[in-house]
């Protein structure tokens, strides 16, 4: 059973970490102005990389947490 206690803190934390995520990603689509930095295609590749592989390491965790724990679940990749 969800305690509402428990709710109020994750909706608080959520909003709080998601705007400051947001703020964060806002802030290196600043770096793409090319009059004040100079970067390549591949300095590009390699942020995006970066960003996307941890909101898949992320969202693996809250599919982790959603399953009940005797479910078995088997993959290769």
């Amino acid at each position: 059973m969800v305690r509402e206690d428990d709710r109020e803190k994750f909706v608080k934390l959520a909003e709080a970490r998601v705007a400051k995520a947001l703020k964060a990603i806002r802030l290196i689509g600043n770096l793409s102005n090319r009059s004040n930095y100079d970067f390549t295609d591949e300095d590009v590749s390699k942020i995006f990389k970066a960003i996307n592989d941890e909101i898949t390491a992320c969202r693996r965790r809250f599919e982790f947490a959603r399953r009940k724990p005797n479910e078995a679940r088997f993959t290769l990749e």
